[in-house]
């Protein structure tokens, strides 16, 4: 029996039209507007200014604290300006736009497709080069990655877990990945487990990837310690409390972290990132993103300069369809609508969904009558009903007794709901509150 995690969960269709698609790389842009603030944590700071010069893989912003991350250029060509742009967020924020001239790399990346396996850097080392090359989890969650690697004192790591499950519908950027980028991926894992001093690493990949979990299971004889754990097809699988809790049956704690219970999840994109900068010295300024949708032509993975247009991306796909509804930054679970399709790929971006008008309506709202589906359904085990009440109540002290802040926003409420409510929406902002509550009293 194919292992799971044990609360909650729904089963969306997967629409997966993209995972025949080979990774292609995008053409480059005539300019590109690099984010300053693309990862969790404090926005990173300029270093460059108007009129420098810059290559690809150059630093261009440097991070302001442990919880942040280095900026590289995507990019060869000049700094046109530092300046307020419209991003995914539906808001203007500090962006380096660069106009776009040739394609010279910085001399020190190897751009070479040589497999190097020899991993020649120590712990410390490893962790230092991830902070400087910029990486953050490419899961979505862009939490930098040197920070999940630094483990505090009186904690002790004994298995890293790797995210293949990619349980959002319709994104096959990590599927893709796995199976054109494996053993890149599989020597990146390597690089994290020395990083952590752990001799474990399990692979979790749903069971609607045979083509991967065939090809990896085939690959890792060669890997010792890595093995691939086939799981059931379960959505919000890909979180990290389900996912830990599917592979090695340990739940994490209310308001604790992966490390509470022995264990790191980095994602399948992170590992290869890694493998990139510790081994090639190539810093993080380009990702694949998937771009797909019903009504689009041509579904495509490309590998794509951060800062480039998400209208360039769509343009490559076949266009923009006529009965667009909604574009979707992410997949249509935990995705955010964009507001203008001239907005920047950034580190965060997996994939652009292309919403029909139809598909893109929210149901019609009628009254909550409890019936407790929203509550069947929380892989969390909280009361959405209840938390969507106290945050239009403004009942924040209740909020947070109630486990907002556990929430993981994955959205199976709002799917199953048959009042239509807009859980999800309420409940983020409802977090937004006390979370601001919170950081409020460690000053």
């Amino acid at each position: 029996m194919l292992k799971t995690f044990a609360k909650g969960g729904v089963h969306p269709a997967e629409c997966k039209y993209s995972e025949d698609s080979a990774i292609v790389n995008l053409p480059l842009p005539k300019t590109v507007n690099i984010p300053i603030a693309q990862h969790i944590g404090a926005p990173s700071k300029a270093i460059v200014a108007k009129g420098d010069k810059v290559k690809v893989g150059d630093k261009i912003a440097e991070s302001t604290g442990f919880v942040s991350a280095n900026i590289h250029s995507s990019v060869s060509g000049t700094v046109a300006k530092i300046d307020d742009i419209l991003d995914s967020t539906g808001y203007k924020r500090p962006c380096i736009v660069i106009d776009v001239e040739g394609d010279d790399w910085n001399e020190t990346i190897d751009r070479s497709t040589e497999l190097k396996k020899e991993i020649s850097l120590t712990d410390k080392e490893i962790i230092a080069k991830i902070n400087a090359s910029g990486i953050v989890g490419l899961g979505g969650a862009t939490f930098p990655s040197h920070v999940k690697l630094s483990i505090p004192d009186g904690k002790k790591i004994n298995v890293l877990i790797i995210n293949g499950v990619e349980c959002e519908p319709y994104l096959t950027s990590d599927h893709r990945l796995m199976l054109e980028k494996a053993e890149e991926m599989l020597v990146g894992i390597q690089i994290l487990m020395k990083a952590l001093s752990v001799n474990r690493a399990m692979i979790g990949i749903e069971n609607n990837k045979p083509d991967a979990i065939a090809h990896l299971t085939a690959l890792v004889k060669n890997y010792p310690g890595i093995e691939v754990h086939p799981l059931k097809v379960q959505y919000p699988q890909g979180g990290e409390k389900q996912l830990i809790k599917a592979l090695i049956n340990r739940e994490v704690p209310s308001g604790g972290l992966p490390l509470d219970v022995g264990a790191v999840v980095h994602n399948v994109g992170t590992a290869f990132a890694v493998y990139e900068a510790v081994q090639k010295n190539k810093p993080l300024f380009e990702r694949v993103v998937t771009v797909t949708g019903q009504l689009i032509s041509k579904p495509s993975n490309f590998m794509v300069r951060i800062g480039t247009p998400v209208s360039q991306l769509i343009e490559a796909a076949g266009g923009l369809p006529e009965d667009t509804g909604k574009v979707i930054n992410g997949g249509p679970m935990m995705g955010k609508a964009v507001n203008s399709i001239e907005v920047p790929v950034t580190k965060g971006t997996s994939g652009i969904l292309i919403m029909s008008k139809d598909a893109a309506k929210r149901k019609k709202e009628s009254t909550c009558i409890r019936c407790a589906k929203c509550v069947s359904v929380c892989p969390q085990g909280l009361e959405p009903y209840l938390l969507i009440k106290q945050t239009q109540l403004e009942k924040n002290d209740k909020l947070e007794q109630s486990g907002v802040m556990d929430c993981i926003e994955c959205g199976s409420c709002s799917y199953t709901c048959p009042a239509g409510l807009p859980l999800l929406d309420y409940i983020r902002l409802g977090k937004s509150r006390v979370s601001r509550i919170i950081r409020s009293r460690k000053q």
